[in-house]
């Protein structure tokens, strides 16, 4: 691991136990074992740290998610994929998944430009609209429809991480969560 990602492992794991604002980037340095100057060198500031991780992470889950979409399969195959993938790579990844919703609610947030975010939802929102124009999905805006499902898959996160289920309920109840949603969006 080179110094660079090592200042990210770490600062990834600072700032999910203890926020944005809990955590100096002396510590993040110090922990990482390196120098404040070598952190400054790779972001100018704390809050390039924030949003550069936030990028990378969305940007890995994108690739992810770009892997298992499959462009011959059916918008429903496409819909039930991503959001199976979704839930399960949160569950895989809950720091990374917890930074995320953090980043979400902060004021970091607006920092993000418009095509940074059109990049980290291209693979899913390209189905989504063809969903809409094929009158297989509700005829709303693509960014509603991205938002409740994203926000379905941090709900059933959530339910899943309370839960003692084993494995095998958590399957299922991911599948019904999945038809729930696919009921709430799916055209009539």
């Amino acid at each position: 691991m080179n110094k660079q990602e090592k200042i990210q492992a770490t600062a990834l794991r600072l700032f999910v136990a203890d926020g944005f604002h809990g955590t100096p980037t002396a510590k993040i340095a110090s922990e990482a074992g390196v120098a404040n100057g070598t952190l400054f060198y790779h972001y100018k500031t704390k809050e390039d740290l924030v949003v550069a991780l936030y990028n990378k992470i969305k940007d890995e889950h994108a690739e992810n998610l770009q892997a298992i979409i499959n462009r011959e399969d059916f918008i429903t195959t496409k819909f039930k994929n991503v959001f199976l993938h979704s839930v399960n790579w949160a569950l895989a990844n809950p720091d990374k998944f917890y930074y995320i919703q953090q980043f979400n609610f902060s004021p970091h947030f607006a920092k993000v430009s418009h095509e940074t975010l059109a990049r980290h939802t291209r693979g899913y929102a390209g189905f989504i609209e063809e969903g809409i124009r094929k009158k297989l999905l509700k005829q709303q805006p693509v960014s509603l429809i991205v938002s409740m499902f994203n926000g379905h898959v941090y709900g059933i996160y959530q339910y899943l991480i309370a839960s003692d289920a084993d494995p095998t309920e958590k399957e299922k109840i991911i599948n019904e969560a999945y038809y729930m949603l696919w009921d709430m969006m799916k055209y009539m």
